[in-house]
């Protein structure tokens, strides 16, 4: 038998060249971009956010990861979060009793600085006492410490030239120098005491003349702080006073 003819496929009139695409599958469009999943980021360590946080000044609440969260009790498939306290904050108790003896404290310093304030305050106005006193006998007697008055007493001196008294305090020694008239060839040097203790040399000596044994002739009265000392006056000079005899040292 000899070979069949090939078929021909006969294409109608009726044939449409866009009924050629059911015959294919195609695609839809997508307009969604696809996901890339971003990096986990990494873990720091709680001392590293401690210092971090400190650093800024502020304490943030960190988030725990659903491993950690169940190392630390919470439930693995949430997200706990756990605020994170300074190791190194010392316990609300502790910080109340130290402010409570800090205030304990307070008035007994407060004592303390008053009764220093005090004795400085007393130290001070007795120095200050002690120091105006010497500026007043430096005005008004000098240095060495020296007093001088003018009196008739009787030895050759008369209203118009009395007798001239001169009261030193040289080196602690006491002395009265008399000059009989104003005549300086006639003088006298009536010796008194020795003082002694610090800064008896600038004791001020003082002098005064009065009738102290009724006699009618004015004795020599000399004055030393609150001691006073008598020299009778004999017509011609004065001499130191004797044991037992009576004068009368009232006003």
């Amino acid at each position: 038998m000899g070979a069949s003819p090939a078929r021909k496929q006969v294409l109608s009139d009726d044939y449409d060249i866009a009924d050629d695409d059911e015959m294919y599958e195609t695609r839809s469009h997508s307009s969604a971009l696809r996901y890339k999943p971003q990096p986990k980021p990494v873990e720091h360590d709680t001392l590293e956010d401690l210092n971090i946080q400190k650093q800024r000044g502020t304490l943030i609440q960190r988030r725990s990861t659903p491993s950690r969260a169940a190392a630390e009790g919470g439930s693995s498939n949430g997200i706990a979060s756990k605020a994170v306290s300074s190791p190194l904050k010392a316990p609300k108790s502790r910080v109340k009793l130290g402010k409570a003896r800090k205030i304990g404290l307070l008035p007994v310093l407060a004592v303390f600085a008053g009764m220093l304030a005090v004795i400085l305050l007393a130290n001070g106005l007795m120095a200050f006492g002690s120091w105006w006193q010497v500026h007043q006998d430096d005005a008004q007697y000098g240095r060495p410490r020296t007093y001088q008055f003018d009196a008739v007493v009787g030895h050759n001196d008369s209203l118009a030239n009395p007798t001239h008294f001169i009261c030193i305090n040289l080196n602690r020694h006491v002395e009265i120098i008399e000059i009989p008239g104003g005549d300086a060839t006639h003088s006298r040097v009536y010796q008194g005491p020795v003082l002694f203790g610090n800064g008896q040399d600038l004791t001020p000596v003082t002098a005064q003349v009065r009738d102290v044994n009724g006699d009618g002739k004015p004795d020599l009265i000399v004055h030393i702080l609150d001691q006073q000392i008598v020299f009778i006056n004999t017509g011609t000079q004065f001499r130191s006073l004797n044991p037992g005899e009576q004068i009368n040292l009232g006003p």
